[in-house]
């Protein structure tokens, strides 16, 4: 168990978590290829702050969230994973996902990016 990062404070809340939780967590905020010792982590969510909110841009946030965690599956610290956006308001979409870890529990979880 991990001390939880919250995505509201970007700091640790007290609360217990696996690992997992804080490895989704990382690999949605840090953007693709900044940090020098792996450039493969991290997604591209952060491209899409310039993009018009268009169904298109919905299908790249999910395929951006897909692309960064996929090394999760690929490693085995989880089993599969369900990605889908919708539009929430003016400016924002949001990706759902729904991450299975090995030991079969569902981890949820959603990412906001906000759009031209």
């Amino acid at each position: 168990m991990d001390a939880f990062i919250s995505p509201q404070t970007r700091d640790y809340d007290g609360t217990q978590v696996t690992s997992l939780e804080n490895a989704v967590y990382l690999r949605l905020t840090t953007p693709r290829g900044s940090l020098w010792h792996d450039p493969t982590l991290g997604s591209r969510l952060h491209l899409l702050a310039r993009e018009k909110d268009v169904a298109r841009v919905r299908r790249l946030g999910e395929e951006y969230v897909r692309e960064a965690l996929q090394p999760l599956l690929d490693d085995g610290r989880a089993l599969s994973l369900e990605v889908f956006g919708i539009r929430l308001e003016r400016g924002f979409i949001a990706v759902y996902a729904q991450l299975t870890d090995a030991n079969g529990n569902a981890v949820p979880l959603n990412a906001w990016v906000p759009v031209s």
